[in-house]
């Protein structure tokens, strides 16, 4: 299955991205199948190749969910922003997070 989703490149502390077409589940090293534009979180600048990224939707290819926000932003796709999901750390008895407490049990 083919996925549209965000390829880091850049040095450092100092993060850009590459809009790719790949595999789902291939690293992120790995070469994709297509180049469909960049972002640079910095500057908020956005360069996507539109035409592209609508074949490769009317393929079947599924944009990630950051991805998909990133072309809703920019008028390439027409629907509502997806809500991004992320995992909040688990708070036992005490404040302390898991991790924490691993920590402290490992010391």
């Amino acid at each position: 299955m083919l996925a549209i989703k965000l390829q880091r490149i850049g040095k450092k502390h100092q993060p850009s991205y590459r809009l790719v077409t790949a595999v789902k589940k291939s690293k992120m090293g790995a070469p994709p199948v297509e180049d469909l534009g960049s972002y640079n979180p910095r500057t908020k600048a956005a360069a996507f190749k539109k035409e592209r990224v609508l074949h490769w939707l009317s393929v079947g290819a599924q944009p990630t969910v950051t991805a998909h926000n990133l072309l809703v932003k920019n008028g390439i796709i027409l629907v509502s922003k997806k809500a991004v999901k992320m995992k909040a750390a688990s708070v036992k008895a005490g404040g302390k997070t898991e991790a924490s407490v691993a920590v402290a049990a490992t010391v």
